[in-house]
This record gives structure tokens, sequence and C-alpha cells, in this order.
């Protein structure tokens, strides 16, 4: 079984599975036990310090946040920009997010909101501690914008087995395998059934399985898309070296499209915005 140390994910998506998995449905009630929460809260911190919460007027804490946004529905994604393609960001936090390369969007019956995470590093190369500040921002309502970009998980399942054929076409011809062993071995992971040891929700159902399925091949090309921009490898010049660019950016595109798609929950009901 795969590391999450090897194979992490951004703390924004594990956030929003955990926001997802412990928020009741619409039209429940109740509040998941403190031990579910506290469990939630660890499982995003990992080998963090203590993450706090700015821009709240009701949580300083992720727990304190977490306890707020599971009593009620709510909607929830993690969104992941890059530079030029910001996936449907509020324009608020779009830069800063995009420097994070993360952002969590939650929208209740009261309002919506961004988290982007602040990850400051500490100590030494070889014992590095993260300091996380989430910076909580008001937001227009999200879910149109967002699900028009990121679109929804079959359809990102189904770019995702396109990038899968991309990544390993353009890898092979340009001879990446050969330049980095860790490359190679990313490679082969690629056709892994297994399923990384993430700290995530006990999955229930074959729907829940799929969107785990979709977020550990995402993830792993996203692996790949890192060891291959590490450095110009295999390319002989700059032509090799722009078609792989070329072709890596958007293999990299449909994984966080991905990685989204798994993450959403969208209400059912009417736009949270419209009941206020």
């Amino acid at each position: 079984m795969e590391s999450h140390s090897t194979l992490p994910l951004p703390r924004a998506v594990v956030l929003a599975l955990w926001v997802q998995a412990l928020a009741p449905s619409p039209g429940e009630t109740g509040a998941p036990d403190d031990a579910l929460l506290r469990r939630a809260v660890a499982a995003v911190r990992q080998d963090d310090e203590p993450h706090t919460v700015e821009g709240s007027d009701e949580a300083t804490t992720l727990l304190e946040l977490l306890t707020r946004w599971t009593r009620t529905p709510v909607e929830v994604c993690a969104v992941l920009p890059a530079p030029g393609d910001v996936l449907g960001v509020p324009a608020a936090v779009s830069a800063d997010a995009t420097d994070a390369q993360e952002c969590l969007l939650v929208q209740s019956a009261t309002g919506a909101w961004a988290l982007v995470p602040e990850v400051t590093e500490f100590g030494s190369v070889y014992e590095t501690g993260h300091l996380v500040t989430w910076r909580m921002t008001p937001v227009p309502t999200w879910r149109t914008q967002v699900l028009a970009a990121v679109g929804p998980l079959a359809d990102a399942e189904r770019d995702l087995r396109v990038a899968l054929l991309t990544a390993t076409e353009a890898l092979a011809s340009l001879d990446v395998a050969r330049w980095r062993e860790d490359a190679a071995e990313t490679i082969a992971s690629l056709r892994s059934t297994t399923p990384p040891d993430w700290p995530l929700p006990a999955v229930r159902g074959e729907a829940e399985a799929r969107r785990v399925r979709v977020l550990a091949q995402a993830a792993r090309l996203r692996a790949i898309v890192d060891l291959a921009t590490a450095d110009d490898g295999g390319a002989v010049n700059l032509w090799q070296a722009d078609q792989r660019s070329t072709a890596l950016r958007e293999v990299d595109r449909a994984a966080r499209r991905a990685l989204s798609a798994a993450t959403a929950r969208y209400a059912t009901g009417p736009d949270p915005s419209t009941l206020r």
C-alpha cells in the first residue's frame, strides 16, 4: 500500500472530504461526535503544528471551524488553481489561492467562504516543520462558476483516463524513465489498483470508493508531473522540452480538476445564497 507521505494530498482536499463526510445531508439534522471531529483535524494536520484560522468571528482553530460547519448541510469543494487556470476560485482570493495552489470553498444557508492555507516552513532541511494558518474570506456564491470550471466527477474521470495515456506516451517518448529512476517507479505505480493509506473518512458504498479511485489516479499523475518538470531530463532541444511542457500542463490540469471534482458536494435544493 502506498504511503500518503510519498503521494500526498493537498490539505484543502483532505479537509473538504472530511467536511463532506461529517456534515449532514439536506433535510437531515445532527452533528458528529467530538472523537470524529478530532480525527478529522488530525487527518488534515498530519505532522504540522496545530492549524489556526483567521478571518472568522466564531473560530480560531480548525476544530472550532469543523464543529461549526458540520452542524448543518453545506456545499464544499477543494479547488487547486494554477497560474492562468483558477478553476472558478472567487476573484477576491484568486491571487492568494494560486500562490498556495489550493483553496477550500464552503457554502451554507448563511453565506459562502473561501479558505486559503498559508504555510510557513521552519527548521532545517533534515527536519522541516510547518505552521499553517487558514485565512477565511467571505465570497459570493461560487457553485455555478466552480461547477462550470471543474465539471462533474464523471467528466473529470474520463479526462483523467485521457491524461493517463498522454502522460505515459509523452514521458516514454521523451525518455523520462531513463534519466530518472524514481520517475520510472512512479510511472509503474500508475498501474496500481491499491489506494494509498490516506487518513480519509471511511468509504461507504461504490460512489465513495469511486471518489477514492479518482483521487489516487489524480495524485499519481501529479506526482509524475512533479518528477518530469524537475529538470529538462531527456529533452535534447527546446522543441522537445516545449512538447513535454505542453503535454504535462494538460495532464496536471486534468489531475487538478479530478481532485476538485472528487471533493465536491453540491446542494440538491435551492441555491443557499437565496436562503439568507
